[in-house]
């Protein structure tokens, strides 16, 4: 017996008539299927796999008994092995990892390039730092090293936690800090381009290039030894006379040299840019105060360290 084009059964099974009208019967597996098989008897010049039209073609006159039981009937069927479907992303892991890495890639790139403070970076000076003889101009970039203590002049984005509350100024150890960068500018007002040299006796303004706000000092008392507080105050389109200050070079020097010692006097309260060995224990651990004191002291000395030092281009 031959189960039915369409049937499908657990287990299907096909009986075989043999010689002698033995019958056995064969189990199938499910996954075997017979609706092609055609069954030819013994000496057929050719088989067939697809079912004949009984409509086009003549029947077959029935094979004869004495001849059925001569030969076993032959058999021809075809196995249909059902494709198993996969999601895309098991036939294609590869492909599909591949771009999960590019896009975790470029992710990363725009993390880091839109991540990154180019004003972090130490910019490359024109001149070498340790030359002797550079000019100071307008718009120098530059780090003022305190003469005794060695310490630079430093700004960090942290108010006082007395006196003003304004952005607080240190003395920072450290040679490669982006945070002790300071702009020299002109006073507003004045002829002063970018490029003039800076005579002795001169009005300065110095920014915080980490910040852009302007060095400053009031009546406020520091927060250490009650001097005058020295601050960051105001921005790029904010400044007032507090963030004046007037350059003394030290010695017979007429203008602002690399190599000279100077001295900042504070307009407004006449009080001299200073700095001494106490330092922060909180706020800034290990940095040390910067204040201003209103006489001439030796830790008033100050000179010019790293920087971008601007060729001089003076107005005809």
């Amino acid at each position: 017996k031959i189960p039915p084009r369409h049937s499908r059964s657990p287990l299907q099974t096909l009986t075989i008539s043999g010689p002698r009208n033995r019958r056995r019967s064969l189990p199938l597996p499910p996954a075997v299927s017979l609706w092609d098989r055609t069954v030819a008897p013994p000496g057929a010049p050719t088989v067939s796999r697809r079912r004949p039209n009984p409509q086009s073609s003549p029947a077959a006159p029935p094979p004869s008994s004495s001849s059925a039981a001569a030969t076993p009937t032959r058999i021809i069927y075809r196995e249909s092995r059902q494709k198993v479907g996969f999601p895309f992303w098991q036939q294609n892991w590869f492909i599909v990892l591949l771009f999960v890495m590019a896009i975790g890639f470029f992710g990363l790139a725009l993390f880091l390039f839109l991540g990154l403070d180019f004003d972090e970076a130490s910019p490359s000076p024109t001149y070498a730092a340790t030359s002797d003889g550079v000019e100071m101009t307008y718009g120098t970039v530059l780090k003022l090293m305190h003469e005794k203590t060695k310490f630079r002049l430093h700004s960090h984005d942290v108010p006082y936690g007395s006196g003003s509350g304004q952005q607080s100024v240190t003395g920072f150890s450290g040679a490669d800090d982006a945070n002790s960068y300071w702009i020299v500018r002109p006073q507003p007002g004045t002829s002063a381009k970018q490029g003039n040299r800076i005579k002795s006796g001169t009005i300065i303004k110095l920014q915080h290039m980490r910040t852009r706000k302007w060095l400053h000092s009031h009546l406020h008392a520091s927060p250490i030894t009650g001097n005058l507080e020295v601050s960051c105050f105001g921005g790029d389109t904010e400044s007032d006379t507090g963030d004046y200050w007037r350059l003394m070079i030290e010695g017979s020097g007429k203008t602002w040299r690399q190599e000279q010692r100077i001295r900042l006097q504070h307009v407004d309260t006449g009080g001299f840019l200073h700095s001494h060995d106490k330092k922060y224990q909180r706020i800034a651990g290990g940095q040390q105060e910067v204040c201003g004191i209103r006489e001439k002291r030796p830790d008033n000395i100050w000179l010019a360290a790293e920087g971008v030092y601007l060729p001089i281009a003076e107005s005809k």
